[in-house]
């Protein structure tokens, strides 16, 4: 059903299917011919770049990225790309700029930050390289003052935070205290993750009494859920705004002695989180199908390239709540 829903959305980048060969050796790829040369019978190459690869939704995109290329291997070859944490944002710009020169044919790219890797992918677009974003939306008005455009394949992250925030709002009483762990400040859906986390708090008559960003690191947000529950002792629940700080916020509430007093709620879906909340110390997460998140955004690189003259349009990926109640059907 998600994988004909997403077809369905990617009928406007309709085109061919290249049928030639293909190889997944990273140093073959990178030999091939440049320039005036022609490359007829050779299959497009696609970089895929990610964010950390530490993160377990990242790693769990990659693998979903390798299985689709292993069934489509007649269609396109694959690069898999990703930097060592959420903060090394000169590594993924580097990783950009060493595609372009590596002369793949497309950029599949969950940028670290919805600002600072624009101008690079714009240098990619100028080199005649097909740029599609997934994950985590590039903003606005950089691309605007970059004279770019980028289509951006991922899911509503306000909406599925606004899912999780309003199914936490049923678990509470108005007037209860909570607190939001962000992501970092300068990626879009972290931002939306939050904003989507107060409209539901706020609809409930629940109030945020700290919200801080915890740059997506599991160790940050312990320490910060931590430092959180010493503060506000009142706090009824917390909420992450992904999985990784979702796990360090458990691990807080045991350090303070308070498992079994604070709700938590993540977004992601990752396996270890999953664990948690059939063991009753997660409430829940959002699933943004991140085994699929990369194959859509290669699928919608590979239909631009089979048609040229395709006016790449936004497509947006489903995002589902992850219950107790859920895992178990």
């Amino acid at each position: 059903m998600l994988k004909n829903t997403f077809a369905l959305a990617l009928l406007l980048l309709a085109g061919c299917n290249s049928s030639t060969t293909t190889t997944q050796n990273p140093t073959q790829q990178a030999s091939r011919s440049t320039g005036s040369e022609t490359r007829a019978t050779e299959t497009p190459r696609v970089a895929l770049i990610m964010k950390s690869l530490a993160n377990e939704f990242f790693s769990t995109m990659a693998a979903g990225a390798e299985t689709h290329q292993s069934e489509h291997a007649d269609q396109y070859q694959l690069l898999v790309n990703g930097i060592k944490d959420e903060s090394d944002l000169g590594r993924q710009v580097a990783l950009v700029d060493e595609m372009v020169a590596a002369g793949v044919d497309a950029i599949v790219i969950a940028p670290a930050d919805s600002k600072a890797l624009v101008p690079a992918l714009r240098r990619a677009k100028k080199a005649g390289v097909v740029v599609v974003n997934i994950d985590n939306r590039l903003d606005a008005d950089v691309l605007k003052q970059e004279n770019v455009a980028i289509p951006f394949v991922g899911p509503d992250n306000k909406a599925g935070a606004k899912k999780i925030g309003d199914f936490l709002a049923g678990k509470l009483s108005k007037g209860d205290k909570v607190a939001v762990l962000e992501g970092k400040t300068t990626a879009f859906n972290g931002v939306q993750r939050r904003l989507g986390f107060e409209d539901a708090m706020n609809e409930a008559g629940i109030e945020i009494v700290t919200s801080q960003s915890a740059d997506w690191e599991t160790s940050k947000a312990n320490t910060i859920a931590a430092s959180m529950l010493s503060e506000h002792p009142e706090i009824k629940a917390i909420l992450a705004a992904n999985d990784s700080m979702a796990l360090g916020a458990v691990a807080a509430v045991k350090s303070t002695g308070k498992t079994g007093q604070v709700t938590i709620v993540g977004f992601d879906n990752i396996k270890a989180v999953q664990e948690m909340i059939r063991e009753g110390k997660v409430l829940a997460t959002a699933d943004q199908h991140g085994d699929q998140l990369a194959v859509f955004g290669i699928e919608t690189a590979l239909q631009i390239l089979n048609n040229s003259s395709t006016n790449p349009q936004d497509v947006e990926t489903p995002v589902d709540l992850v219950t107790a109640e859920t895992l178990a059907n």
